[in-house]
């Protein structure tokens, strides 16, 4: 289904009650929307009152106002959907609004959340009007809905109906927390009866709520295909690069900080062939011992053989160093001489040692 379809749609589906009562009816009779209070029973002055029990009483501080029998709309309220990442609803409120918190640390979060808000109304081929910049406040241009009927060539336009949202945006000092409210501010609707302004309250908020909904849809969307730009982009990125150490020894440097690289190299350690026999947390120095793996038949059969490393059997050093503003790692590989590996020992195992110190075949 066309996307811009699929998303009236569903404000469609919000308001779709209006030409079908028994959605919005209960079954059976109305009798009871007839009935007369009872008077209260009259007691001689001379006898006692029956003890009354409270319990249920219906107090006299009600909407007297309210839509009784035939009138009252027994559809259940709509909600709103909080399936994007980080979004959240104020549990104390019943209006169509939601909040998001930051989850892309590289894109501002107001201005993400906004492009979303134009990107979906670009798709429901509807224009975003600015009404106050200052306070972040929004109106879309009319959607519009006809209900035809007939066959063919001898269809009519049956009902026509038009809508207008308000979008406000709400911040958080800190930046991190952004809130979107959504508000009818304009309906029409013109039939065979004529044309009318009106709109039940209960229609109004599932219109509302339909509309939201599709922003946090929208929005959940552009986090997926964000995240998914970004491992692309991790994925074909060089995090390791051919270096010197702070002391001039050939070495690796990891785009990564020393205190997320530090913790992972076990897993780097166990996939290729090394075992820790000890390490020196402060110094950031990891004592291992390598024997070169065994790839079998079967291994190769079900594509589980990992790359080797071409070294020797024998103890080695892996030093880490923190630099450039602790953003990046140096490891240095010391053999069990005590002397770095050399550039080009280094430069024969780069292959393999990039793609297992980006770890990019474990996350």
């Amino acid at each position: 289904m066309n996307r811009k379809l699929f998303g009236f749609s569903l404000v469609a589906l919000a308001v779709a009650g209006c030409s079908n009562v028994s959605k919005k009816q209960a079954s059976g009779d109305f009798e009871y929307a007839e009935i007369k209070e009872a008077k209260t029973l009259s007691i001689p002055k001379d006898l006692s009152a029956p003890k009354k029990k409270p319990d249920f009483e219906v107090p006299d501080n009600i909407n007297h106002q309210g839509s009784i029998g035939r009138e009252v709309d027994v559809r259940a309220p709509s909600l709103v959907l909080p399936v994007a990442t980080s979004s959240r609803v104020e549990s104390n409120t019943h209006n169509a609004k939601i909040w998001f918190d930051q989850v892309l640390e590289e894109r501002d979060l107001l201005d993400f959340i906004y492009q979303a808000l134009k990107t979906q109304l670009e798709d429901d081929g509807v224009g975003l009007d600015v009404i106050d910049a200052e306070n972040l406040i929004y109106e879309s241009q009319w959607y519009n809905r006809e209900k035809e009927s007939g066959v063919w060539l001898f269809e009519e336009v049956e009902l026509t109906e038009s809508f207008r949202f308000r979008y406000q945006f709400e911040t958080k000092p800190h930046g991190r927390s952004v809130a979107l409210s959504v508000e009818l501010v304009d309906y029409m609707r013109t039939d065979q009866s004529g044309t009318s302004k009106k709109m039940a309250l209960l229609d109004q908020e599932r219109a509302e709520m339909a509309m939201l909904n599709e922003i946090v849809a929208q929005v959940d969307f552009q986090y997926r295909k964000q995240q998914r730009e970004n491992r692309l982009m991790r994925a074909n990125q060089k995090l390791v690069s051919m270096a010197e150490n702070a002391q001039g020894q050939p070495a690796y440097t990891v785009e990564m900080p020393l205190d997320s690289l530090w913790p992972n190299m076990p897993i780097f350690f166990e996939d290729y062939g090394f075992t820790v026999t000890d390490l020196n947390e402060s110094k950031k120095i990891y004592y291992v011992d390598f024997v070169k793996p065994d790839i079998g038949l079967w291994d190769k059969l079900w594509g589980d053989d990992i790359p080797v490393l071409e070294l020797s059997d024998q103890q080695y050093q892996f030093v880490l160093e923190s630099i450039e503003d602790d953003s990046k790692t140096t490891v240095t590989i010391i053999d069990e001489q005590g002397n770095a590996l050399d550039q080009e020992t280094l430069t024969r195992i780069f292959p393999v040692m990039e793609a297992a110190l980006s770890f990019r075949d474990t996350y």
